[in-house]
């Protein structure tokens, strides 16, 4: 029996990363994946293939919406080709799931490729593809073993109309009409995709806004945007059926004043978040215990109630977002080396892929009214900015909150173009304490998207803000 200082269960960004920082750390490491390509959700039907779609389909909006004004003709009609378009979208999966087993190979990481299941606690069965079964022993255990798109009771998916996130990933059509079941991150990404294709998208959320667990003022504008590029949306709607007669799908809902309403697509994606997967894992024999909605439970160092298993990512509490992911396993890795590592879960910014581009670190405006801190804003909006100008991206803001007496950063929402990239200066920024005065201190390159940042942080300090 091959033993091993690490065993990690599952290859996503938390499991692949943990396995690299533990033989990076001197720790002969495995890596148990049941699927035939390493990277979990994430790489496979998540993160990258969605990206690769929403920049397909920016490419064909602008191409049949903005070229023109920019002074690019095109002769005769632009038209979309979904096989090619999704056969891309693959090959940009298919290259980042080797760029992990070459990691994996780099860092001589055992991979095995089956279903990893307790024997008990230093004891991994895995059952391979063939039907064969190996036993390996791991002095410690790391559970990175994911989500899986979550449902309704009432909803029967059956994975042609009625389908999730996977699914939507490989259509063979564009949809006619598609209703998509929840108002967050994964349904307005890839409703925005298919509306860009030419879909019509109704979005029926049953809160009162969409991505509800942001700044209500990003929940605002992301609608009102995309209102203006003909998405739909039903909010404060309760779904009570889905239902398939044919090649049309049914979807009824009491509307916020107790009427109900129906809703006929040809494809409803539900779209209404993710649970953790510890399927299979046969956690009963190696005694470790779970809490609310499945997800294994852990204290502050990730470590489960058996002393030598952890788990990360989106198996246990907390957001479930890749990056978060990688820093557990990051911080796991390090704990078993003997070092004292550390994650502001505060800190782990969120990012809503649209385009407009949302994202936020830090508290919102709510959490801090609701915990009573006195807090300054300062806001900035996209279309004030030169650059903004210049790549007709003018939708959006940066919005700084700040405390009232310290000036301290407590919180940064933003909505604009490459906003999923200007919030790590954010998140830089807060981790070193930085107050709105040191943001709007430091030179911003011109023309930049990224001058908004400085200017919110101007607009936070005693009104200063130069361009509006």
């Amino acid at each position: 029996m091959t033993q091993y200082d690490v065993a990690v269960i599952g290859s996503g960004p938390g499991g692949y990363v943990a396995a690299i920082r533990c033989a990076q750390l001197g720790m002969k490491t495995a890596i148990i994946e049941k699927y035939s390509t390493l990277g979990g959700t994430c790489l496979n039907v998540g993160c990258i293939p969605s990206k690769a779609l929403l920049d397909s389909s920016h490419h064909y909006e602008d191409a049949v919406k903005h070229f023109e004004e920019h002074g690019i003709e095109i002769p005769g009609e632009v038209k979309v080709n979904l096989e090619k378009m999704i056969t891309r979208k693959q090959g940009v999966v298919d290259m980042t799931t080797k760029g992990i087993q070459f990691l994996m190979d780099k860092n001589k990481i055992t991979v095995y490729e089956g279903l990893g299941s307790f024997k008990d606690a230093t004891h991994i069965d895995i059952k391979k593809n063939d039907g064969s079964t190996e036993t390996i022993e791991a002095k410690n255990i790391i559970i990175a073993t994911g989500s899986k798109p979550s449902t309704l009771p009432f909803i029967a998916l059956d994975k042609e109309r009625i389908i999730t996130s996977t699914e939507a990933l490989k259509l063979k059509e564009i949809p006619k009409h598609m209703v998509i079941i929840g108002g967050g991150v994964i349904g307005l990404e890839l409703g925005q995709v298919y509306k860009r294709l030419g879909s019509e998208v109704t979005v029926v959320e049953f809160m009162d806004r969409i991505i509800p667990t942001m700044d209500s003022a990003l929940s605002k504008e992301l609608m009102k945007t995309m209102k203006k590029q003909k998405v739909k949306f039903q909010l404060s709607h309760k779904v009570k059926s889905v239902e398939r007669k044919g090649d049309e799908v049914i979807i009824t809902a009491d509307n916020k004043k107790g009427e109900e309403v129906s809703f006929t697509a040809d494809y409803c994606l539900v779209a209404v978040g993710r649970s953790a997967y510890t399927e299979g894992l046969n956690l009963e024999a190696a005694g470790v215990q779970t809490e609310d909605r499945g997800r294994v439970a852990v204290n502050e160092h990730l470590q489960t109630n058996v002393s030598n298993i952890y788990a990360i990512g989106d198996v246990i509490k907390g957001a479930m977002l890749a990056h978060k992911a990688e820093e557990e396993g990051t911080l796991v890795a390090e704990i078993l080396a003997g070092q004292k590592p550390h994650i502001d879960y505060n800190l782990i910014p969120g990012v809503v892929y649209t385009w407009p581009e949302v994202a936020a670190v830090g508290k919102t405006e709510e959490e801090l009214k609701e915990a009573g801190v006195a807090y300054k804003v300062g806001q900035f909006p996209m279309r004030a900015l030169g650059r903004a100008r210049a790549s007709m991206d003018i939708d959006g803001f940066v919005k700084i909150l700040a405390d009232k007496e310290t000036d301290e950063v407590l919180g940064v929402h933003m909505i604009g173009a490459r906003c999923a990239d200007l919030i790590t200066e954010a998140v830089t920024a807060m981790e070193f304490r930085a107050s709105a005065e040191d943001i709007a201190r430091m030179s911003h390159a011109h023309p930049t998207y990224a001058e908004a940042v400085k200017e919110a942080a101007l607009a936070a300090t005693d009104d200063r803000a130069l361009h509006i």
